[in-house]
């Protein structure tokens, strides 16, 4: 027998046989089971070689394929069942893989998960003038990586630095540890270069505002940001218009206005345009704007909140009457009954998810430039409350990929990622290209970014830790905790090492530190997509389902399936798994029901709609507490959830701090995001994480 020297690969390309590369393999998969005996494995690769060894004939060279098929066989006749479970489901989501990256055109050296190929070719990796992907996986990183790193140069930094900064970055992001928001991935080191994720633009009360505001948003989604605005400003329907001797239209018409505009627009191409509407909750067209989104459509391309203040949630309380006033001459136009106000906010919640609520007094004590101004509006998804012209960029670290088999945290290793993720978000602002100078001359005035996190449920999973327990409130703290501080370090040395950010000395941290680079360094965004192409959790969310259908954007024209890989690797290494016990859990929202899922597992795998509202506030409120913006968290209800549990959420949230609150009672829009799978034809051959229907 000849000793094996070379391998066919599955594109018929000659490579150096290498023993090491079937143990590996095996390994990989032996793990997901909670198989440790490593000199094993290798004995079985042994045996794989040696029988394929006497099968080939002199000078044939074997391939890949036919190792594989040997490994299968090898694991069986030792008696491994559930690590040859394991491996015939990796081959087959890999082929699965390979054959949608070769449908799609996609290069992908960094073996991502098949729906992180499929958002990757529809958004982000670059394409010619006819559609083609150009780019790889890989090269997409180094593209941006290299581009946020080039920023180091202005600040004196050696050519021998620049390229160490760049291969952080890249490897952090390779890694999946971190990932930036949208903007940058899809347009670092292209001639677009608008790199920031959320603005807030302002809407005075002219028309000439008006539609100089309209223009700049409709630039800003063209590029792939978001924007919010607050129409607070605008004077009331039926008010007079002294210039012309006519009526007003209403701040409500010019909301339609901008969400027609941004209908026909597309973010880049590649994302629908998003926005914010804020209204504050004095304004006389309140209640108009409160069930303006009651018809499925209507504003279809906004989010909606109330800005309530501490006034008007006191006289709530005190069950008192409450001013509406035109914001043009500040007259009382009427005096109202706070609850009516909050009843018809809470009814509609109820009904429709929206309107949501932004705590304006409570963003504003937390406003780190007051004599700037005062905050009045965020981003669309309310994370990032933001000043006139003002934009900010996002990244967020997968605290999932920090936790030791051991159930334990790797602070260390989380230490050094957040501090090379605030060097790399801060050097967005310098490399980014804005859109109008103003917005140029706002942002780098206080240079705010927004580090947050995702991956949290699964980070608790892999502690063996209930998302809704005390336990889990107490990591969630310490954890953001640690991540503040850390990012608050780093952002005090770059203040040392490149220049405090130029409004230090008129802000709240002027009289606190020496130096800061940052107005703010943390944000906790919904992570939609990048959470996707970083295979784990969204953001702070407890799990919505352990198998279900995400509608990712209407851009994409498909919906993906998902299943859960902790629960997959978990039922694979406890011997529960099978392929009808994923289908029957397809159709639920919740496990907690199934008992063949040792009850253990059940609760550990809790779902969003095994939680209550009260523990996803408090969750919330666990993680504001240690962010400088804001959160993004849904509290989710089920079907059977009534208006008083909506009130008692929204009360909640404002005495716990939060800057705002988004509920969504389960099945009341016909379109949602997250929904379980329903019928057996859409579930097809559901074996493996990640597939996709299209």
């Amino acid at each position: 027998m000849e000793p094996i020297k070379l391998i066919k690969k599955r594109d018929g390309r000659l490579v150096n046989f290498d023993i090491r590369k079937i143990v590996e393999a095996i390994w990989r998969n032996a793990e997901a089971v909670g198989f440790d005996d490593r000199p094993l494995v290798e004995d079985i690769a042994q045996q794989v070689v040696k029988q394929l060894e006497t099968q080939l004939q002199p000078h044939e060279t074997p391939h890949v394929e036919q190792v594989q098929d040997l490994v299968e066989k090898k694991l069986i006749e030792n008696g491994h069942s559930n690590m040859a479970k394991a491996y015939i489901l990796y081959r087959q989501k890999r082929a699965q893989i390979r054959s949608t990256k070769a449908l799609l055109g996609v290069t992908d050296e960094l073996k991502l998960p098949l729906n992180a190929i499929i958002v990757l070719e529809r958004r982000y990796l670059k394409k010619d003038e006819r559609g083609r992907v150009v780019e790889s996986t890989s090269q997409m990183f180094k593209r941006i990586a290299s581009s946020v790193a080039e920023v180091e140069e202005k600040y004196g930094k050696s050519s021998d630095e620049v390229t160490e900064f760049e291969n952080k970055f890249y490897t952090l992001m390779t890694n999946l540890e971190f990932i930036p928001n949208s903007p940058t991935l899809m347009n670092a080191g292209t001639m677009f270069r608008q790199l920031s994720a959320c603005f807030v633009l302002p809407v005075e009360d002219s028309i000439e505002s008006i539609f100089d505001t309209l223009k700049a948003a409709a630039i800003i989604h063209k590029t792939g940001g978001g924007t919010g605005f607050s129409f607070s400003r605008l004077r009331p329907k039926q008010d007079v218009v002294r210039t012309t001797g006519g009526i007003a239209s209403g701040a409500l018409s010019f909301a339609k206005i901008y969400d027609i505009a941004t209908e026909v627009m597309k973010q880049g191409g590649r994302r629908r345009g998003a926005n914010m509407g804020i209204l504050r909750v004095d304004h006389p067209e309140i209640m108009d704007f409160i069930v303006a989104k009651e018809k499925e459509g209507i504003l279809r391309n906004f989010n909606i909140s109330v800005a309530l203040t501490d006034e008007f949630m006191k006289a709530v309380e005190e069950d008192g009457y409450f001013n509406l006033v035109n914001p043009r001459n500040s007259e009382t136009v009427e005096t109202i009954k706070a609850r009516a106000i909050w009843n018809l906010m809470v009814m509609m919640a109820w009904k429709n998810g929206e309107p949501g609520a932004i705590f304006l007094d409570t963003i504003n004590r937390h406003n780190p430039t007051p004599k700037l101004g005062q905050i009045e509006a965020t981003n669309p998804c309310g994370e990032q409350p933001l000043l006139p012209y003002e934009s900010c960029n996002l990244g967020s670290i997968d605290v999932s990929k920090f936790v030791t088999s051991h159930r334990k945290i790797e602070w260390r290793k989380l230490r050094n990622t957040v501090r090379v993720a605030t060097r790399f978000l801060d050097n967005v602002v310098d490399a980014n290209l804005y859109t109008l100078p103003i917005i140029e001359k706002t942002t780098k005035g206080n240079r705010k970014i927004g580090l947050g996190i995702m991956g949290f449920a699964d980070l608790l999973i892999k502690m063996n830790i209930r998302y809704d327990t005390i336990e889990g409130l107490e990591v969630g703290g310490k954890l953001m905790d640690f991540i503040n501080t850390e990012a608050r370090k780093m952002s005090l040395e770059l203040g040392e090492e490149k220049g405090n950010f130029p409004n230090f000395n008129n802000s709240i941290l002027g009289n606190r530190f020496k130096n800061m680079r940052n107005a703010t360094v943390t944000t906790i965004a919904p992570t939609g997509t990048i959470s996707i192409i970083a295979g784990c959790s969204q953001g702070i969310e407890p799990l919505f389902a352990i198998v279900y259908l995400r509608e990712v954007a209407e851009s994409l024209g498909q919906s993906l399936i998902e299943v859960n890989p902790l629960f997959e690797k978990i039922a694979l290494k406890e011997n529960f798994y099978s392929e009808e016990l994923i289908r029957k859990i397809a159709r639920q929202t919740s496990i907690q029901n199934f008992e063949d899922i040792p009850i253990g597992w059940r609760e550990v795998f809790v779902t969003a709609h095994d939680i209550s509202a009260e523990w996803h506030v408090r969750m919330q409120a666990a993680f504001q507490k240690y962010t400088d913006n804001a959160v993004s968290k849904t509290i989710n209800f089920p079907n059977s959830a009534t208006p008083d549990d909506i009130d008692s959420a929204y009360t909640k949230a404002y005495k716990l701090g939060c800057k705002g609150v988004t509920v969504y009672r389960h099945g009341s829009r016909e379109k949602q995001v997250l929904r379980p799978i329903e019928s057996e034809g859409t579930l097809g051959n559901i074996n493996s994480s990640c597939r996709t229907c299209v």
